[in-house]
């Protein structure tokens, strides 16, 4: 039997769903257990791989599957996603802090998967593969627990507590509400806020419609919205790491999207140090604002013959 056949069989045994049968899976197993075509299962190790360069490149390299560049897409989706679920690999292992969406991104085969997966073609694999699918329950209960460690919580001024999914952008979105908020729009309200794995994790509907601000999957929305209802200032702020600024093309939409909101509007670029500021300041919109982390109690005004505050 081809390896490619046996790793077919593992899923099976280990219970995955038939759309995981096939042969883009197997190959994906394969590659994270760094199992070539001559090699015995009993010498699968843990390697953490990244998509592309890792696990297609080894695809390719040692079985000549060679996939299209965007079928990355398709091996993240539709393999890697249920392996995880599964409990056969784990996500970002070497870095659970790293953001959804890092270029660092990576999987392993699970310990408590490699183990069964040694055993294979040996007298122990039955009863390996039997306590696996006993335990995955209790595998499951803990990784989920281990990934909430690692999530960024937020108290908002209700009490209520969310968490958001952990990575620079989600932090510097934190400390607009804990620092810049409490600084600069004493009293505002959070309308909105968004975050790299849930594009609306905190919306307040019902103010956003009686603003006059359309809220739906078209609305693009800045990352974080404040409303001051003493001034009838609405804060627009975006929290920018590696993109994402006040740019005057990013204007246009907005005055465009809020063309039925009366409230002053406010523009505000987040960044989380000077460095990344320093990256971005060729491309900042004049007549807006400039926020940074660490020097929470200054602003930077890109407004000419004023400060803070929203221009007809």
């Amino acid at each position: 039997m081809s390896k490619i056949k046996e790793a077919h069989l593992i899923l099976k045994e280990l219970g995955l769903p038939p759309a995981q049968q096939n042969e883009m899976s197997a190959l994906t197993l394969l590659a994270l257990c760094g199992i070539k075509k001559n090699d015995a299962w009993t010498n699968a190790k843990r390697i953490s791989l990244k998509v592309t360069k890792g696990i297609m490149n080894f695809m390719s390299e040692n079985y000549k599957r060679t996939y299209a560049p965007n079928t990355r897409e398709t091996v993240r989706r539709q393999v890697l996603h249920q392996f995880v679920q599964a409990r056969i690999a784990d996500y970002n292992p070497d870095n659970p802090s790293l953001p959804v969406n890092s270029p660092n991104a990576h999987y392993a085969i699970s310990k408590a998967a490699l183990k069964v997966i040694k055993t294979f073609n040996t007298s122990k694999w039955q009863s390996a593969v039997f306590k696996f699918k006993e335990e995955i329950g209790a595998l499951t209960k803990r990784y989920i627990k281990e990934r909430n460690l690692t999530l960024i919580q937020l108290r908002l001024a209700d009490g209520k507590t969310v968490k958001l999914s952990p990575g620079k952008h989600n932090k510097v979105q934190v400390a607009i509400v804990n620092q810049f908020a409490s600084r600069f729009t004493q009293g505002g309200l959070l309308l909105y806020l968004g975050d790299t794995a849930k594009k609306d994790l905190v919306t307040d509907s019902e103010k956003l419609a009686e603003l006059g601000i359309p809220i739906n999957q078209h609305s693009k929305l800045p990352d974080v919205v404040i409303f001051d209802p003493k001034s009838k200032w609405l804060f627009l702020i975006e929290a920018v790491t590696s993109h994402g600024p006040i740019t005057p093309k990013r204007i246009i939409e907005l005055e465009e999207l809020l063309k039925n909101c009366d409230a002053g509007k406010i523009y505000v670029s987040a960044f989380p140090d000077f460095t990344e500021f320093k990256r971005h300041v060729n491309a900042l919109a004049w007549e807006t604002e400039v926020w940074i982390v660490e020097h929470p109690d200054h602003m930077i005004h890109f407004n000419g013959d004023k400060f803070l505050g929203p221009r007809k």
